[in-house]
């Protein structure tokens, strides 16, 4: 691979908010708050089932999720399936970005890729048999390699339809969660590649009209998850519905916000966590197995307000580092890490130093 010269990066005029240059896609502030958003709820949903290792060795179902079974009233149903696909359609956006970034960087794009994924996967790897059996990133990374990298061969009307058809087959099929995050990935990479990722900061009326249509479908799915048994045949299909749709309206209304006075307050409260979101979501996993120790007991016995103050108490010294380190240092350290195992060459981490490349919100 010949030498890759890495133009400057943009300096921030706000937290999660650069400037553009003539040499690199400007970040897209709204990814890293949807990402930072999607991240808080991932932890809410995990905090039993990663709090679970630490009294037993039966493994908790999987996905970024909890189960139904474990599903806990009230909270549950505002989490419980609701941000894990915010989370996988941020990756398929992230990956199409780099994709791009890639093409016009290096003569072979997709060996940048496949690093990428295969450094996930060892990433993962390791986060699911030294810390938790539900590790999402070696699904992801699988996943990736799979499906996401093939279809970079593939027009953009069949990555459109098979995203369609991918979404659509494990919920007649009576699944959810992991099935899921194929047609969620190819969901995100058609939506880069038809230009509605470039423009998701400058429309109202778009996510306006969409979050309409998503609460009116969200009301009856949600009805229906509730009123079906979780034994029935049917129950695993509602509870998907219902998690896509709510997570489509959650996406929305922050969209909406983002075009209020509250974009300052948004920003500085998720970007900073969407930023680091991979060290964040592991040092999570590290933080509430230690907190579970220290609580003893069963998680099944832990209310939801416990469950928040335990995702609280982690949230918030995350985000205040993730601030604080940003400040000096253009990544967090997982993801400076990830960059160079990316690229094969190390990039510049303090924001002092040398130019660098800004690959617009890579995952």
């Amino acid at each position: 691979m010949p030498h890759e010269t890495l133009p400057p990066m943009p300096e921030a005029t706000g937290i999660g908010q650069p400037t553009t240059t003539s040499s690199s896609r400007p970040r897209i502030a709204a990814l890293d708050v949807l990402r930072g958003f999607a991240l808080c709820g991932i932890l809410l949903a995990n905090v039993k089932p990663i709090a679970h290792m630490v009294h037993t060795e039966q493994v908790t179902q999987a996905v970024v999720t909890m189960s139904p079974d474990d599903a806990w009233p009230g909270l549950g149903l505002f989490v419980d399936q609701r941000f894990f696909p915010i989370f996988s359609l941020l990756f398929g956006i992230g990956f199409s970005l780099l994709l791009d970034s890639a093409r016009s960087r290096v003569p072979r794009p997709r060996v940048v890729l496949v690093r990428r994924l295969l450094v996930l996967l060892a990433l993962g790897l390791a986060h699911m048999f030294l810390l938790w059996r539900g590790d999402v990133l070696t699904i992801y990374a699988v996943t990736g390699l799979v499906v996401l990298l093939p279809s970079t061969w593939l027009p953009r009307w069949a990555v459109a339809g098979l995203a369609a058809a991918l979404i659509a087959t494990p919920l007649i099929l009576n699944s959810n969660g992991i099935p899921l995050v194929p047609g969620l990935f190819l969901l995100g990479s058609a939506l880069t590649r038809y230009g509605v990722v470039d423009r998701i900061d400058r429309s109202t009326r778009v996510p306006a009209a969409l979050g309409l249509v998503f609460a009116s479908a969200a009301v009856p799915a949600v009805w229906l998850q509730l009123g079906t048994p979780a034994g029935d045949a049917r129950f695993n299909s509602w509870f998907g519905l219902a998690g896509l749709l709510m997570a489509g309206v959650y996406v929305c209304v922050l969209l909406l916000l983002l075009r209020t006075s509250l974009r300052p307050v948004l920003q500085a409260a998720f970007a900073p966590l969407g930023r680091m979101a991979l060290t964040n979501y592991l040092s999570a996993t590290l933080l509430v197995l230690l907190t579970a120790r220290v609580i003893g007991g069963s998680p099944d016995g832990w209310s939801s307000a416990t469950v928040l103050l335990i995702a609280g108490a982690i949230l918030l010294p995350q985000w205040l580092l993730s601030t604080l380190w940003l400040r000096r240092y253009r990544q967090g350290p997982l993801e400076w890490l990830w960059r160079w195992a990316t690229w094969t060459q190390r990039p510049p981490l303090r924001r002092d130093a040398g130019p660098h490349q800004v690959t617009g919100n890579t995952p």
